[in-house]
């Protein structure tokens, strides 16, 4: 596979979007619970994030709404995104699953009480 690993952000984005659309709050709060609490993104990093991933087509608008009189812009995740983002599953859960088995083999065989 010569394709890139996904960056962190696109991962945590695309995977806050696979079950539903949000708007970009609802977006920080998704990638904040996902990392638990590990990963906060800020606005400016979010709307760069979501600008290029919309022109990648890997996300597309779902609706712009006015909510108490402030425009708010929902995403959902294109069929190119959902695509890349099972891809880059796929890949992780294959790495994940080769790290656990040397990582078992490397284990320190257990001592006996007299040993």
């Amino acid at each position: 596979m010569t394709e890139r690993s996904m960056q962190e952000p696109t991962l945590l984005l695309l995977t806050a979007l696979a079950d539903a659309p949000r708007h970009g709050y609802a977006l920080i709060q998704e990638v904040a619970a996902i990392s638990r609490g590990r990963v906060t993104m800020r606005t400016g990093t979010l709307y760069s994030a979501l600008d290029r991933l919309l022109q990648q087509g890997l996300i597309r608008v779902d609706r712009d709404e006015v909510v108490d009189g402030r425009a708010r812009r929902t995403y959902a995740l294109a069929d190119p995104g959902r695509a890349a983002l099972a891809a880059e599953v796929e890949r992780l859960r294959t790495v994940a699953t080769e790290a656990e088995r040397r990582l078992a083999l490397a284990r320190p065989k257990a001592r006996g009480a007299f040993a």
